[in-house]
């Protein structure tokens, strides 16, 4: 039976302009020496400068592989809660509810085109960001929408999930760094200890 396989990575480290550094083209030229053993089949990337950059660069290791923009990645907030935990109280401040429902159907969007079985085998890379890769994680594992909230990721870090008909998503693996360098790891966290 046929297999969607996604690749879901947030983009490269970016500046306060939403241009790759240095750094992020370096992050992103590991990540595609990694996906370059795989069977990729497309690269989809949001409209924004920092992940249609990761995924140009993504698609030099990966020859003959289409890369196309999907308006599903964009970076948005995919659910605001009712009751937002004390520590995203501030966050979530002066959103509307038109906002909030936007934000919602641009989700229910992602998830409806590509978290769910395909008719032949694929393997497909999403270059995002942090919030839609912890929405596509959320929906794959059926955790309740607030979930998203408290899952991180990094930048360049490989999401991998799997769907397939008449059985659940399954999530192979959250978040992965193990191509970077060390010193290329963590970023897009804020301060703290590393495991």
């Amino acid at each position: 039976m046929p297999t969607r396989h996604l690749y879901v990575v947030r983009h490269g480290a970016a500046d306060a302009f939403g241009d790759l550094t240095s750094v992020g083209e370096q992050q992103t030229r590991h990540l595609g020496e990694r996906l370059s053993r795989s069977p990729i089949t497309a690269v989809w990337h949001s409209p924004l400068a920092r992940a249609a950059r990761t995924a140009a660069l993504l698609g030099s290791h990966l020859p003959g592989v289409p890369v196309s923009e999907a308006p599903e990645l964009v970076d948005h907030v995919p659910h605001v809660p009712a009751s937002p935990p004390p520590a995203w109280a501030g966050f979530f401040d002066g959103y509307s509810a038109a906002e909030a429902a936007a934000g919602e159907e641009l989700a229910a969007a992602l998830t409806e085109r590509f978290a769910r079985p395909a008719d032949v085998e694929a393997h497909e890379v999403l270059v995002t960001h942090a919030y839609q890769v912890a929405w596509l994680v959320r929906h794959a594992l059926g955790a309740p929408a607030d979930r998203w909230l408290g899952m991180s990721c990094g930048n360049a870090a490989l999401t991998a999930l799997q769907f397939r008909e008449g059985t659940p998503p399954t999530l192979v693996v959250y978040n992965d760094m193990s191509h970077l360098p060390e010193e290329l790891r963590w970023t897009g966290f804020g301060p703290g200890t590393r495991p």
